[in-house]
């Protein structure tokens, strides 16, 4: 691929829920998703990247656990119904969280590598043509997906990752143009 390929790929991406919940995905393609994160640049090589990936009942049981979480802190109950079910709208999520560094700076040095990895993750799976959408984690119920997903409470979760193949094509969103400084 040259640069030009990629330019084009990673423009021409985009995030979408018109995933066709039914069709399955290859384990290995998924694999490859979490390899090519596990790639990202990565400061101290620390690997703080967590993955956990949900598929058929599990993804009831993170609703769950979500949508209890946001229950007790007094969220809207339309809101709490739509969590239990949001999770089955594509054959897998994938949880990506962050470790806890030694410091607070590497703490922080460490969401920006696996975020970094997540959009890794991103690109590796519209190149396969597949459908995703990069999805945030409900204020407040970090410990009760971390929990689901086996992971340490201290962990951060960065994103849940709605991916399956596209039920139909989205519109192309015009980005506007960048905002550049140049010093010399």
């Amino acid at each position: 691929m040259n640069a030009q390929e990629l330019l084009d790929l990673i423009t021409s991406r985009r995030s979408s829920v018109l995933i066709d919940r039914e069709k399955r995905v290859e384990e290995s393609v998924i694999n490859d998703m979490i390899t090519a994160a596990q790639y990202a640049p990565n400061h101290k090589r620390t690997w703080p990247a967590r993955f956990a990936v949900i598929s058929g009942v599990s993804q009831h049981v993170l609703g769950n656990a979500i949508a209890d979480s946001m229950s007790k802190r007094g969220d809207d109950k339309f809101k709490v119904d739509k969590t239990r079910t949001k999770y089955t709208r594509s054959p897998y999520v994938i949880v990506v969280a962050s470790a806890k560094g030694e410091s607070d700076n590497e703490t922080e040095e460490n969401k920006f590598a696996v975020a970094a990895g997540i959009q890794n993750m991103l690109l590796l799976a519209h190149a396969h043509g597949l459908a995703t959408m990069w999805g945030s984690p409900a204020k407040g119920a970090n410990k009760a997906i971390t929990r689901v997903c086996g992971f340490d409470d201290s962990d951060v979760v960065l994103g849940i990752i709605y991916v399956g193949w596209p039920a139909r094509d989205v519109e192309h969103v015009e980005r506007p143009a960048p905002r550049v400084t140049h010093l010399q």
